[in-house]
């Protein structure tokens, strides 16, 4: 594999302001893409991670938008396309993760995350995945978490909008294989945000690894799926948790 094997191609990582996906966004643009960003509020979160993209040598484009609505994902898929013609890589990286106790959850808190982490997922899949299929080639890789797959305490609706995206994903990567697409899932285990300068004791004892994973780490894994050795990966999920039992 060249240095970088993306060279051409174009990414949108939503949710790319800060930790794991500014990481991601990075990342793709040191193997050669372009790069949109996406943040729903912190602009110069956003701006700060396409600087550090074009300092990668990529191209970035900031598409601020909340993907829970519609609207936002049409214009976010609008932007990409003037400026980069389509998207071949969709990182479903944005989310929601609240604590609530089950009985005391509204109709809104659940429908503010499910919109964001489940049915933002199939927008933004639904809104990129034509001009993969006429490319005959894409990348989409979405992300659960280990809280997400075995249950999470207060979480009800992360929970059950990770396990559907789990179902997308098996989903899309049975259907859209024949076009040279795939579909995968990351599982982050415990992971350290970039600001932090040291690991928490208590979060450590239960990753048999002995230390936090950092963004990169994740970034790594991402930069993999989305690269061509990965063409026969598909319908995946892979956990990045230092060996922590799910």
């Amino acid at each position: 594999m060249t240095d970088r094997p993306l060279t051409g191609k174009t990414a949108l990582v939503t949710g790319s302001g800060q930790n794991i996906g500014r990481a991601i966004a990075v990342r793709l643009a040191q193997l050669g893409c372009n790069v949109v960003v996406n943040g729903s509020s912190d602009a110069a979160a956003c701006e700060e991670t396409a600087a550090r993209i074009n300092a990668a040598g990529g191209q970035a484009l900031v598409a601020m938008g909340n993907v829970g609505l519609a609207e936002d994902v049409a214009r976010m898929a609008e932007d990409a396309r003037g400026r980069f013609g389509a998207v071949d890589i969709l990182v479903n990286n944005a989310a929601r993760r609240p604590h609530k106790p089950f009985l005391e959850m509204t109709d809104a808190d659940w429908d503010g995350v499910v919109d964001i982490a489940l049915t933002g997922a199939f927008r933004t899949a639904r809104a990129f995945l034509p001009d993969m299929v006429e490319r005959k080639w894409g990348r989409i890789i979405n992300f659960a978490g280990m809280k997400a797959i075995k249950g999470y305490y207060e979480g009800a609706p992360i929970s059950a909008a990770k396990h559907g995206v789990w179902g997308l994903t098996k989903a899309l990567s049975t259907e859209f294989a024949p076009h040279g697409i795939t579909a995968n899932v990351i599982s982050p285990g415990q992971i350290r945000k970039e600001t932090a300068t040291a690991d928490d004791p208590k979060r450590t004892a239960s990753i048999p690894a002995g230390f936090m994973g950092q963004p990169d780490d994740i970034a790594a894994v991402a930069g993999f799926l989305a690269s061509p050795e990965a063409r026969f990966v598909t319908g995946q999920m892979i956990a990045v948790n230092g060996g922590e039992a799910t």
